[in-house]
C-alpha cells in the first residue's frame, strides 16, 4: 500500500486514540435504558425539572418530587410530606448551590447508575418508583435533594 494512503487511513485512528471520550445523548439514553428503564420517562422529568428550577417554579418542582422526602430547611433536617409543604419551604430547600447544580447539568454529562441519575455532585438524584412488582410500570421522581460536597 502507498505510504501516503496508509498514513491517511491511520490518521483517524490516531486522532480517536488521543481525543478524550465524550458522552453524548444517545450513550446516556442507552445507559438509562440498561440501568433504569425507559429513558424517555427520565428525559421528560430531567427537562421538566431543569425548566421549573430555572423559572423558580416551586409548584412545578414540587410536582416532580417523591414524598415524603428528607431535606435540609435552613440547616435543619426536615421531612417534607407533601407538595404544599415543599412549595412553602422551596427557597430554603432549593439553595443557590442546589439550583446551580440542576441548571448547569448537561444531559450528555449525567451520571447514571442503578441508584438513579445524579445532578451535579449529588445535589439531586432522580429515579423510578415502581408501580407494580415487576417494575414494568414506574414513575420518575426526584428522590434526593441535598447539599453537595464542600
Amino acid at each position: 500500500m502507498n505510504p501516503v494512503r496508509q498514513a491517511l487511513l491511520a490518521a483517524p485512528l490516531v486522532i480517536a486514540a488521543v481525543m478524550p471520550a465524550f458522552a453524548d445523548e444517545s450513550s446516556v439514553n442507552q445507559t438509562i435504558d440498561q440501568q433504569l428503564g425507559d429513558h424517555t420517562k427520565y428525559q421528560t422529568v430531567i427537562i421538566a425539572l431543569q425548566k421549573a428550577v430555572a423559572a423558580k417554579d416551586a409548584k412545578g418542582v414540587a410536582a416532580l418530587v417523591s414524598y415524603p422526602i428528607g431535606v435540609k430547611v435552613n440547616g435543619k433536617e426536615t421531612n417534607i410530606k407533601s407538595a404544599a409543604a415543599f412549595e412553602k419551604h422551596y427557597s430554603a430547600i432549593m439553595t443557590p448551590e442546589i439550583t446551580k447544580a440542576v441548571n448547569d447539568q448537561k444531559y450528555e454529562d449525567l451520571f447514571v447508575n442503578y441508584q438513579g441519575i445524579m445532578f451535579g455532585d449529588g445535589q439531586v438524584w432522580i429515579n423510578g418508583i415502581c408501580k407494580d412488582d415487576a417494575c414494568k410500570n414506574f414513575d420518575v421522581k426526584v428522590q434526593t435533594i441535598q447539599d453537595g460536597p464542600k
